[in-house]
């Protein structure tokens, strides 16, 4: 199918220059969008007639452009990364958007994730989630051969799934409490199904919650708008798993 072009779009994006100014919504035209573009792409068309007219360019996140680094999340005409299932925002694309339609861009809504400027917010409090426990600090030896280990293949296929969390944030920014427990469970998950990171397994469930709430996330009242809105699928069988695991952790202190 050949690809159609939108004669015009109106987009209504947030400006805000930093966390601590007061930010706006303002509306520009754009014209002639091919709907094989990206939704990235649209935006940088955008950006190039916001400079040459001399305005200053929105701001927005994005590396990969392969839906792998999550960089590039944004709140799209009310749903996270955007009127599709299982895609990032770099891998949504103009089709799916109509002719003189007005699409609404916002940055991710959550005290957690304070906005740097425009559409990009700071989302280094899952590298401190991280920094927390969500890793292995245990000799484990040297690379061992495929099977020395055996792992039934539910347990791999769990962890494997798990493991495949991008750490985007759309959970936080569609759940309405701004709850992190799919990330959370998500990274606490694929180390409890392998034998390597049962050895931390209690202190890494006690240090990754704890500093989660520190963080200021709010609680999870199980919704499953984070499942709904996730780009890689994450189950909310993680977030049991996840309970599963702090309960023991707290039982044997």
């Amino acid at each position: 199918m050949a690809d159609k072009i939108l004669k015009k779009l109106n987009i209504k994006v947030w400006r805000q220059n930093k966390a601590a100014d007061k930010g706006r919504f303002e509306t520009y035209t754009i014209e002639n969008i091919s709907t094989g573009s990206s939704f990235l792409e649209m935006l940088d068309i955008l950006n190039e007639k916001l400079i040459i007219e001399g305005q200053d360019p929105i701001a927005f996140d994005h590396d990969c452009r392969e839906g792998i680094c999550g960089t590039c999340s944004l709140f799209i005409n009310g749903r996270a990364h955007g009127p599709d299932t299982e895609v990032t925002t770099c891998q949504l694309h103009m089709r799916k958007f109509k002719d003189g339609e007005t699409i609404t861009i916002e940055p991710w809504r959550a005290k957690s994730f304070p906005v740097i400027k425009d559409l990009v917010v700071d989302r280094t409090a899952f590298e401190k989630i991280l920094y927390a426990g969500g890793f292995i600090s245990v000799n484990t030896g040297g690379v061992p051969d495929a099977n020395a280990i055996p792992i039934a293949y539910e347990d791999a296929e769990e962890s494997m799934d798990a493991a495949s969390c991008i750490g985007c944030g759309a959970c936080v920014a569609a759940c309405k409490n701004s709850s992190a427990m799919l990330f959370v469970a998500a990274k606490v998950s694929h180390l409890a199904k392998l034998p390597q990171g049962r050895v931390e397994a209690k202190k890494r469930a006690r240090s990754m919650v704890a500093k989660m709430d520190e963080l200021g996330f709010g609680g999870c009242t199980n919704t499953g708008a984070c499942e709904v809105e996730c780009p890689k699928s994450i189950s909310i069988t993680n977030i049991a798993r996840l309970n599963r695991e702090y309960l023991l952790a707290r039982f044997s202190e």
